[in-house]
């Protein structure tokens, strides 16, 4: 296990994230919320976080919502059609309004209710598995993603120019907020998180903020000596 880290390490690394210009040139109004967590409450599916999963599900779910049609447009913009890979706020709405979200582990049902219910893309990766800071660039088409492809683990690459997080390893996430790899998901033993919240328009940083916030209340509640540092990147 990965010791614990100290206040001064979780502002150093957070501090090294980086966006890089080339992503406001597709969208000047990008507005990323980031909050790191070291002594999170990880673990299954619990009484909590199904509480948040069916505030999500019985919530009114509007597929044309501005921000998530600006998402879309978003991925227009570098070649991505958004009917075929959602964004992942729009995935997740879907989902919920029709089977309900699936109960995958504490942590991981509280950002995806969150998600759906402010209708914003909301990432979260094991901070232990990063090497190297996070930064937001896009890709050359070299760099390794490791996902799944029909239950068994493979190694994509990006398309040339779409929006990729990434750490000195590879691609954490692909197409800004579509896929995120094997490498840092959130599993029933993390113990420290990076969550990004992705946001678009005139109010991004604002409705970024609101959802760090949120986030920020629920992981209090569970694990009340958990070390957090917010900011904001764009």
């Amino acid at each position: 296990m990965h010791p614990a880290w100290s206040v001064e390490q979780l502002e150093v690394w957070l501090a090294a994230v980086r966006v890089d210009p080339s992503i406001f040139d597709l969208r000047p109004d990008y507005c990323a919320g980031l909050m790191v967590v070291s002594g999170i409450g990880s673990g299954p599916s619990d009484v909590d976080s199904n509480r948040w999963l069916d505030q999500a599900a019985s919530c009114h779910i509007d597929l044309d919502d501005e921000h998530l049609e600006q998402w879309r447009d978003a991925y227009r913009s570098f070649g991505a059609k958004p009917n075929r890979t959602r964004v992942s706020a729009d995935a997740l709405s879907r989902r919920a309004g029709k089977t309900g979200l699936p109960r995958i582990n504490k942590v991981t049902d509280i950002y995806n209710a969150i998600s759906v219910l402010q209708r914003i893309p909301i990432g979260v990766e094991d901070l232990d598995a990063y090497v190297g800071p996070a930064r937001l660039d896009r890709a050359s088409g070299n760099e390794p993603f490791d996902t799944n492809n029909d239950g068994e683990p493979v190694i994509e690459r990006p398309e040339p120019g779409e929006p990729i997080w990434r750490d000195d390893t590879g691609v954490t996430c692909r197409r800004w907020n579509w896929r995120q790899t094997n490498r840092t998901a959130i599993t029933d033993t993390t113990a420290s998180a990076l969550f990004i919240v992705d946001a678009l328009g005139d109010n991004a940083q604002q409705r970024a903020a609101t959802a760090i916030e949120a986030l920020r209340h629920a992981l209090a509640d569970d694990s009340p000596s958990a070390i957090m540092f917010i900011t904001a990147a764009g």
